[in-house]
């Protein structure tokens, strides 16, 4: 760009001189009133134009060089995303060689095997079609050889080569690995670049008020929280929404049998311990005592309009409720959770159906108001005949608050995939009424399947009970005690590391079983399956962390001796273990990019899982630490080897964390 500004300047400075010559010409004659030639007011008219080009251009590269200091700052902040930086070079590469391609396909991942090089690009069978469509026939292997050609100087590619019909096999350079690592050891574990910041509203959990927490929450619970975790780790601002069940007919009968029970709640605080057994009460006399359930009726129209006692009622029911929630968050790791219920948008509902109505998008049928959109058959109740509101309003009021007031730029609902049908209703109806484009605005419904038993059937107690997930992350401490006792760890542990142990183990374990897989599909729940420390199971992977840590303790390093090496150690990566440990480390920004892109949390499973197995074969292999077989006193400490281990620690903790999993030094 400075050769153009350099031209255009030569080129305004010339016809400046050309300008002042003629222009003294003409005042040499009559007095200077004579008027000036075409030539000179057509020159005059090109010079502004260059001037103009010339500042348009000045601005551009001062943009340029702001653009560019900002994002040598952002790169500070971000880790090397190797991938992205060779999607880079391959679609300079590319366009080069097919500048007549609009958007050429490039496409890059990592070797599935090494023979095949550490990376490979596979876009000349892409490029070949897109060629063939405009008229131009190419085989992919001269495709390959034209891009490979012309592929820019990098201080990333080792070599390349071409395989099969047109792979491009990419070696990567040792060196620039070893700096990747000791970037993490040095400036820790941190996101890739992203597309940057954005406000996120996610809905998760969503319990009942009234009713117990049971195993149906327990993936909309898991699930939200780890994406959360991934979100605020990539840099985004989160708005954590718990959009309970707060609100219906059922609390007519709950105040109902709280006035029977305790007639002083006004002044007295009802000693409710057990809410589940007094739902239970109240619903036995809904469904049996018909002067009850009238009653119950009336309580709802009252609790409707905002009758102060009764309304008090309800209040003490859902603080009961919200500390038997908080309890469970607390054992899950679950923090800052916003309590907004169906209640929280009752008085939006009316404007939200007025305006619907006021645009043309409600009709009345059979004296209910409707919504159809374009998202199915079945159209959205915003009105039933008799007046009241229904879940559709309920939906729509609290998408329209979400975007409007809340302000965000995307937005998550973690909910069973059974609800797939009610959501596309609702961001249909949402898109069609104008509050946001789906071009600018990601609204997703991140659906996921049931917990099923080991029978395949839905996951209940042996007499049919649903099961409440206090009661499942009590039998989970219990037997992640005996497998720690099991392992003898009672011996050698505290108690306060073996209290920390059965929590890492029993909690982390729960958690790593849902999150592992595919959450659309449905899972089996097994305490025997989570708990083996064989294969991709929590247990394995937190075994294999505190192995890692006690590496540098056997050494006797501290983490001061270990902050110092890594500033100047370079990591050593000859061995061919050495060299596929640290290709499995810094692939982690590619890992965190994909994830961001579909959510799926599983994939963070199967890179963890896939770096542990990579650490084991490394540490069986390439000694850390020597010891003399006779007196035992270390003889050899490999300092780089050392700081591969640490580096392999700080992902797996980063890893863990986004998780929800609490890995321990001591196991």
């Amino acid at each position: 760009m400075s050769d153009v500004v350099t031209k255009y300047t030569d080129i305004a400075a010339q016809q400046e001189a050309e300008i002042a010559k003629l222009k003294e010409e003409i005042l040499a004659l009559q007095n200077g009133e004579v008027e000036l030639s075409p030539e000179v007011e057509k020159l005059k008219v090109e010079n502004q134009k260059l001037k103009y080009r010339l500042g348009h251009l000045l601005r551009s590269i001062a943009e340029e060089e702001k653009n560019t200091a900002k994002a040598s700052s952002d790169d500070a902040n971000v880790m090397t995303n190797i991938s992205q930086k060779l999607e880079t070079v391959f679609a300079t590469a590319i366009k080069a060689s097919f500048p007549e391609l609009p958007n050429p396909s490039v496409a890059v991942e990592s070797s599935k095997n090494d023979r095949f090089g550490d990376y490979q690009c596979n876009s000349a069978m892409a490029i070949a079609q897109q060629l063939r469509a405009i008229g131009k026939k190419t085989s992919p292997n001269e495709i390959a050889r034209e891009v490979v050609k012309n592929l820019p100087p990098s201080d990333i590619i080792e070599k390349v080569d071409i395989a099969g019909p047109g792979f491009i096999n990419i070696h990567i350079r040792r060196p620039f690995v070893s700096t990747v690592i000791s970037d993490i050891l040095n400036k820790g574990v941190r996101p890739p670049k992203t597309g940057g910041k954005r406000r996120v509203v996610i809905d998760m959990s969503s319990p009942n008020i009234a009713k117990e927490m049971h195993v149906g929450h327990l993936r909309s619970t898991i699930i939200g929280e780890s994406i959360s975790r991934l979100l605020v780790f990539a840099g985004h601002e989160l708005v954590k929404v718990n959009h309970l069940g707060d609100w219906g007919t059922q609390f007519g009968m709950l105040i109902a049998h709280l006035q029977d029970r305790f007639p002083n709640y006004l002044t007295e605080s009802p000693p409710i311990s057990d809410l589940q057994a007094f739902y239970k009460e109240s619903k036995v006399r809904f469904d049996e005592d018909a002067e009850f359930k009238k009653r119950a009726y009336t309580l709802v129209v009252k609790l409707q309009a905002k009758d102060p006692d009764i309304i008090k009622a309800w209040t003490m029911i859902c603080d009961i409720s919200f500390k038997a929630f908080e309890e469970i968050y607390e054992r899950l790791g679950v923090k800052n959770l916003i309590p907004r219920g169906e209640s929280f948008y009752q008085d939006m509902m009316v404007s939200t159906v007025e305006t619907l109505e006021s645009n043309g998008f409600v009709k009345l049928e059979e004296g209910r108001k409707i919504m159809f959109t374009d998202a199915g058959k079945v159209p959205l109740t915003l009105v039933k005949s008799d007046g009241g509101f229904t879940y559709d309003t309920s939906d729509m009021a609290c998408i329209r608050y979400r975007i409007f007031e809340d302000k965000a730029d995307w937005i998550l609902y973690v909910i069973d995939a059974g609800q797939s049908i009610h959501m596309e209703n609702i961001f249909a109806g949402g898109r069609m009424a104008g509050w946001y484009d789906p071009a600018k605005m990601r609204i997703e419904h991140i659906k996921f399947g049931v917990v099923l038993g080991e029978d395949k059937k839905k996951f209940k107690t042996r007499s049919g009970d649903t099961v409440r997930l206090a009661d499942l992350l009590n039998e989970g401490m219990k037997r992640s005690l005996d497998k720690l006792k099991e392992k003898e760890r009672d011996k050698v542990l505290t108690e306060e590391e073996l209290l920390a142990a059965q929590r890492s183990v029993a909690y982390g374990c729960i958690k790593y079983a849902d999150l592992c897989h595919n959450r659309i599909c449905d899972y089996v729940f097994s305490f025997d399956k989570m708990l083996d420390d064989k294969g991709n199971t929590a247990v394995y992977l937190l075994y294999a962390f505190t192995r890692i840590k006690s590496i540098a303790r056997l050494a006797k390093i501290d983490q001061a001796a270990i902050l110092k090496a890594a500033a100047t150690t370079p990591i050593n990566l000859t061995h061919a273990k050495e060299w596929k440990l640290a290709k499995c480390l810094s692939r982690f920004p590619e890992i965190i990019s994909r994830i961001l892109s579909e959510l799926l949390m599983h994939m963070l499973c199967e890179y963890l899982y896939e770096l542990t197995t990579t650490f084991t074969e490394f540490y069986d292999v390439c000694y850390c630490v020597e010891k003399d077989r006779q007196t035992g006193e270390i003889v050899k400490v490999n300092m780089s080897r050392i700081l591969l281990c640490e580096a392999a620690a700080a992902v797996m903790a980063k890893g863990f964390h986004i998780l929800g999993l609490e890995p321990v030094n001591r196991m």
